[in-house]
């Protein structure tokens, strides 16, 4: 299938079906008529060649997701030994009461964020043993579990419908059905009792439960204790190490680690031949040091996760001064400081927006993406998914990214960095 991509100043690239692939592609002619000498010649008065033709899209889009949206699918992008999507899903809402006011009544709305983002080709989850409030820890991972099976049984049943196009033409679904599966990337916190490597694989056992699964993506470090208990440090690259040759997980990943400590952690991969997918960081419009660690990761020979490219959604344009989130959470007054020296990157980053069409949440996001990152904002309902896909199928160029470079390097007073944060 040929796709045009149009690009205008006022209207952004859009995927646009041909409606003459039919005549420009010899091979798709001679697979059609292959397909009719082959078995089909006795259904040539009944099936045009038109036909046949909407019946092949309609199986080749079955592969990747069920039902028939036209949107734009998440590409995907190398990750050390793996492969993973060029969007990701963040899961820390899912749960958490205190900061986004979770409640599990929600659950089915955020359900059907999560069919959004997968039907979209989101395959990368990032989550955490510790998402989750209080009672409700562990949420984030159960509800991955959960969801993903709900998904694919609901996908099995629909893609029924596109069983005569792969019968047809004998399309084989095993390749894309891999590149479309779930992939898990949970971190394990460095709790003050995980003190021996054994602690780190008994964690990601437990994690395994939670999702009903047998092996995660990426098995990762939810921060660095270099800066308060570097002891407990080496144990924890042990542990993890530990954990990849169990089995339990396909690479390694860390979490809030600084170019510095990710080198050195690299060495001691390396040393134990334990392959590493990922390193995540804060990373936004609004956060410093953006480009110490994604040389590093370069390095490395890992995929940077850029995680909060929204800011925890001081980016999205929502919030100003007479604007600030409910009194009680914490982001109010984080908001407060930092919305004064922001505004004038807001103000650049909703002229962009308005430039190429799109939202300033989808232009943060696409911005990260532009970078070479794989950014994994969060989703907690059908409108938040459907604003986060909108920043795929499309590319900032050269001169929008240096204009949101430069207002980002103007600001006073950048995002504050995890507490863990490591140089």
């Amino acid at each position: 299938v040929n796709i045009d991509i149009q690009n205008t100043k006022h209207n952004p690239r859009r995927s646009v079906l041909r409606r003459d692939s039919y005549e420009k592609h010899p091979t798709l002619t001679e697979l059609l008529e292959t397909r009719h000498q082959q078995g089909f010649a006795e259904m040539k008065p009944i099936f045009s060649k038109s036909f046949l033709f909407v019946a092949l899209v309609q199986s080749v889009n079955g592969l990747v997701g069920f039902g028939t949206s036209s949107r734009a699918k998440v590409g995907r992008v190398s990750a050390g030994p793996i492969e993973i999507s060029s969007l990701g899903c963040g899961t820390w809402s899912w749960g958490n009461k205190l900061l986004w006011d979770y409640d599990p009544s929600q659950d089915e709305e955020i359900y059907r964020a999560y069919r959004a983002v997968r039907n979209a080709g989101v395959t990368i989850f990032d989550t955490a043993d510790s998402y989750g409030t209080f009672e409700l820890n562990g949420r984030a991972e159960i509800l991955l579990g959960q969801f993903e099976r709900r998904y694919l049984e609901e996908s099995t049943s629909t893609n029924t419908q596109f069983d005569l196009g792969r019968m047809m033409f004998g399309i084989n679904n095993t390749a894309a059905s891999k590149q479309n599966k779930q992939q898990v990337a949970t971190k394990f916190a460095p709790y003050p009792w995980r003190i021996t490597s054994g602690s780190l694989v008994n964690a990601a056992k437990e994690s395994l439960k939670r999702l009903e699964q047998d092996k995660l993506s990426v098995a990762q470090l939810h921060w660095s204790t270099q800066n308060y208990q570097p002891f407990q440090e080496k144990a924890l690259w042990e542990g993890i190490a530990d954990v990849y040759d169990a089995g339990l997980c396909e690479a390694v990943g860390i979490s809030n680690y600084g170019p510095n400590q990710l080198q050195k952690f690299s060495q001691r991969m390396q040393e134990r031949d334990v392959p590493i997918a990922i390193a995540q960081v804060q990373y936004s419009l609004l956060t410093a040091r953006n480009n110490e660690i994604l040389d590093s990761c370069n390095e490395v020979g890992c995929r940077l996760i850029s995680y909060s490219p929204l800011c925890l959604g001081l980016l999205s344009g929502k919030y100003n001064v007479d604007n600030l989130p409910k009194p009680g959470n914490p982001r109010r007054q984080l908001f407060r400081e930092l919305l004064p020296g922001a505004s004038p990157l807001l103000r650049t980053l909703k002229a962009v927006a308005d430039d190429v069409g799109k939202t300033q949440s989808q232009v943060a996001i696409n911005w990260a993406m532009c970078k070479g990152t794989v950014p994994i904002p969060g989703a907690r309902n059908l409108v938040q998914a459907e604003e986060n896909l909108g920043a795929i199928g499309w590319s900032l160029s050269k001169a929008a990214v240096e204009e949101l470079d430069i207002a980002s390097a103007r600001v006073s007073k950048k995002m504050i960095e995890n507490i863990f944060q490591t140089k």
